[in-house]
């Protein structure tokens, strides 16, 4: 398939160089434009110069331009030209009088769709010649053409959400790509339900999705950039248990039952400064969409949620860019156009932690580090080093109108040193750790238009996730090396045939291989254990979508095969939304998911506090397959700046082991089980011209049920019962902006040991006796933030913006999880380690865009 790839490649670049032809024949054609005149003036200074008479209608030749006829030439050679250069027939009835004749002929026509509030171009927009299977879609600079068309035809011209527009064929022959513009439709259910969603650049869509617009990203609580994971913390249904954008919580769902994409890249890792900011640029990432339910059955993986992150997909022909610092990293990115159907866009971002020790930089780190192996021992000196970056680059080519190759490709990388001297027992002993953690991924692309209703993307990706960690215990002379890397390819062909503007059918295939490997050592005493499994599937997906005015419905299905387990497992999907009157909508959302990797957590070899997170693969056995089924129903309010919506919810996830599920215990860890989630979510969202405030609540129940545990059926490590948000922004003017909100909700499960029996002996050492897990709970977690944006001009071309942010105002201490060491110590022989949440943490952002 990739030589295949590769030989397109060769054609492409064939095709490319007869594509530039084209254009630079297309820009001497419109650069002699100006030369044009109208036919009707041209006739009337004709009958001057050849003393002979036209006869024809006023319509027939109206909004005719063409070229001046040489001098001098002879009336039979002009008669020629003017056939030529027209859709008219001229014909001579005797020496004097001429007749021009409307003629049923074939032409070309051209055209540029265009906003008509913005004057921006419209790409994609659907051109179809009426009564004719003939017609195409406009390139991204908004511009159609079309050859052989009738001369006596109309064309439709309609794009989502704006008012569909009819033209003659005629009005479009020999002019320089008139301009057309299309009004935004107001009346019927565009595909955007909700413009202004909580803040400037979050949308809902009318498949229930949220999008995160990041060029229109306004302001939130804390937040001084539109972090793309730490944004959507704030939805209802959206928690995230120990605060950290790693373990992003979808209705009761552990993060790796997250689908991450970026740009249609499968990524296995999604933070920086382990787990606290997101790894994605959102300056290069134009839009995030996150879909709890209701999936399209084009999206596999991911049984709690799919956010699928979009990079910028137009070539824009400006070169643009910007770049910023805050007090953790700088960043940078760039558009730079090569050629009129080549782009490159570029950013790139790394952390200034290891020049500059900023009060954020400190907070984070204690935050990341706490409850490490030296957490009751003197500390005598500590040397870090650690750094993290990331990278991406887009290209983008145009090889006509209606074909066109992206090539994407990332980078993610965190990297930490860690040298510690402690004294334990008046011993002084010395630890060196190291922890790398990495996420490379590549995908080439090629979108085709074959006609106005048949288009197809043929795709293929590959994701490399490794995590390297070392750790040295030089008293015990132990050291110890854990290995975790996962390997993804897949390829991938969709296509979409259009019956009409309000229905369309999706179909595509899926070829999909992975390879998971884990492998310890330890060489006091020398243990070396590797695993290795690769994994092949293949799926094929069918979803029909209509959508017209106060209806919106979606069915799909998907079939998956797995190879090795020679399992086919189908998946239906249903998504339905109904506007009732002008106010009032129901939405209905129910689809089946499966996953074949999930996230084996480690207690027993923490590093420095962090728990290992290895990413396994699915046997079918000890680690099934994953899957879940799950519906929702929903009622939406939104009427004169106020949005009401709430949505019962509930979720079954079968195949979930206890070693992916991070409760301590001391049952058997490889036990199979599953978990039911099930609540309401509550949003309210009030906004005028300066103020938008919102109050959003979540009531869930989430519950394990493992037959061999006793009991059965217990708390989810996840289960919050009831989380509240609200929040308050202000706009003072349209520069300077403030937003105060904060978070209550209830504390997560925890286990304790057996009262007055803390401790047992396990094969030769000692351990903590667990009691029945998830029995507690923390207190609950309260933290109220603060943020403020100014923007200002450093020149016409040079846009400013400085932002503030204050985490956890209050400075409250949040207990964010609890788990009980081994402490001879002690009298009970245990002791409890209580991890906390970020204190008072204040952050500064400054950036520029041109």
């Amino acid at each position: 398939m990739v030589k295949k790839l590769l030989s397109l490649t060769m054609i492409n670049k064939v095709r490319l160089v007869l594509c530039c032809f084209l254009l630079i024949t297309s820009v001497v054609f419109t650069q002699n434009s100006s030369d044009k005149i109208a036919l009707s003036s041209l006739l009337l200074k004709l009958e001057k110069s050849y003393d002979i008479k036209f006869s024809y209608s006023d319509n027939d030749i109206k909004d005719i331009f063409i070229q001046h006829p040489k001098k001098g030439i002879s009336i039979e050679n002009l008669l020629v030209f003017l056939n030529k250069e027209t859709f008219l027939q001229f014909k001579t009835l005797d020496n004097r009088y001429v007749t021009v004749s409307f003629l049923n002929k074939y032409i070309s026509v051209c055209g540029t769709i265009l906003k008509s509030n913005t004057l921006e171009p419209l790409f994609l927009t659907s051109v179809k010649v009426k009564g004719y299977k003939l017609g195409t879609t406009t390139n991204n600079k908004g511009v159609f053409y079309l050859k052989n068309v009738p001369v006596n035809a109309t064309l439709t011209i309609s794009f989502i959400s704006f008012k569909t527009k009819t033209i003659t064929a005629k009005e479009l022959f020999a002019t320089s790509c008139k301009k057309i513009y299309l009004e935004e439709e107001t009346e019927e259910l565009s595909e955007i339900t909700m413009p202004k969603f909580l803040t400037a650049g979050l949308h809902k869509n009318a498949d229930g999705s949220t999008v995160l617009d990041t060029e229109k990203f306004g302001i939130l609580p804390g937040l001084i950039e539109p972090d793309i994971l730490k944004t959507i913390k704030i939805l209802p249904g959206v928690e995230s248990i120990n605060e950290s954008i790693s373990n992003i919580n979808v209705r009761g769902g552990t993060n790796d039952q997250n689908l991450m994409l970026w740009d249609g890249i499968k990524m296995y890792h999604s933070g920086h400064f382990f787990g606290l900011i997101s790894a994605y640029n959102p300056y290069l990432t134009k839009k995030v969409a996150v879909i709890k339910n209701g999936t399209s059955s084009a999206f596999s993986d991911g049984v709690s949620s799919t956010i699928n992150m979009e990079a910028s997909n137009e070539i824009t022909n400006k070169f643009s860019g910007g770049g910023g610092f805050n007090l953790l990293s700088a960043d940078a990115f760039l558009q730079v156009p090569i050629k009129e159907n080549l782009e490159l866009h570029v950013s790139a971002r790394r952390s200034i932690t290891d020049v500059i020790n900023t009060p954020t930089y400190k907070n984070y780190f204690t935050r990341s580090f706490q409850g490490n192996s030296t957490t009751n021992n003197t500390v005598n000196n500590t040397d870090s080093d650690f750094y993290f970056y990331d990278y991406s680059f887009k290209i983008l080519y145009d090889i006509s109108y209606n074909h066109a190759i992206r090539t994407n490709f990332i980078h993610i990388k965190n990297n930490l040193d860690y040298k510690e001297q402690y004294t334990s027992n008046n011993t002084t002993i010395e630890e060196n750790s190291v922890l790398k953690q990495e996420n490379l991924g590549t995908k080439i692309s090629w979108d085709a238009n074959w006609d106005a209703k048949f288009s197809t993307n043929l795709s293929i990706f590959f994701s490399d996730y490794k995590i390297n960690s070392s750790d040295y215990n030089r008293d015990a002379d132990q050291y110890q090396i854990q290995f975790n890397n996962v390997l993804e390819t897949a390829i991938k062909l969709n296509t979409k045939y259009e019956f009409s503007d309000i229905l369309n059918l999706t179909n595509g295939l899926v070829f999909n291989q992975i390879e998971v490997k884990n492998s310890i050592t330890v060489n006091a005493p020398t243990f070396i254990n590797t695993e290795q499994n690769v994994l092949l599937k293949s799926a094929f997906y069918s979803e029909i979508e209509y959508h017209k005015k106060n209806t919106y419905a979606r069915f799909g299905v998907r079939a998956n095969y797995f190879e090795k387990f020679d399992k086919l497992i189908i998946e239906p999907r249903i998504n339905i939304r109904q506007q009732l009157n002008t106010a009032l909508s129901l939405k209905l959302e129910g689809e089946y998911k499966n996953q074949s990797t999930a996230q084996k957590i480690d207690f027993e070899n923490n590093f420095l506090g962090i728990e290992k997170q290895r990413w396994v693969l699915s046997d079918d056995n000890i680690t099934p397959i994953i899957k879940s089924k799950q519906a929702s129903f929903g009622v939406e309010y939104a009427k004169e700046n106020l949005y009401i919506d709430i949505t019962g919810f509930y979720k079954k996830v079968d195949g979930i082991t206890a070693e992916n599920q991070g409760f301590y215990n001391n049952q058997t860890a490889n036990s199979i089980g599953n978990y039911e989630a099930k609540g309401v979510e509550f949003l309210v969202n009030k906004q005028t011209k300066k103020i938008s405030t919102w109050l959003s609540y979540t009531y869930s129940k989430n519950d394990y049920t493992f037959d061999i545990f006793n009991p059965t059926t217990f708390s989810n490590s996840l289960d919050i019962t009831h989380s509240l948000s609200a929040a308050f922004n202000y706009n003072f003017s349209k520069v300077f902006k403030v937003s105060f909100g904060g978070v209550l909700r209830s504390g997560k499960p925890y286990t304790k040991p057996v009262v007055g029996n803390e401790t047992i002996e396990s094969k030769n050492r000692t351990i903590v006796n667990y009691d029945n897990p998830n029995q507690e709970k923390l207190a609950n977690f309260f933290r109220v933030d603060l943020s403020g944006s100014y923007d200002f001009n450093l020149s016409k071309a040079i846009k400013s913006t400085i932002r503030l942010g204050f985490t956890n105002i209050t400075d409250k201490k949040n207990i964010i999880d609890a788990y009980y060491l081994v402490d001879k110590t002690r009298k009970n022989n245990v002791r409890r380690v209580d991890n906390y949440s970020l204190p008072f943490t204040p952050n500064l952002s400054f950036r520029v865009n041109f």
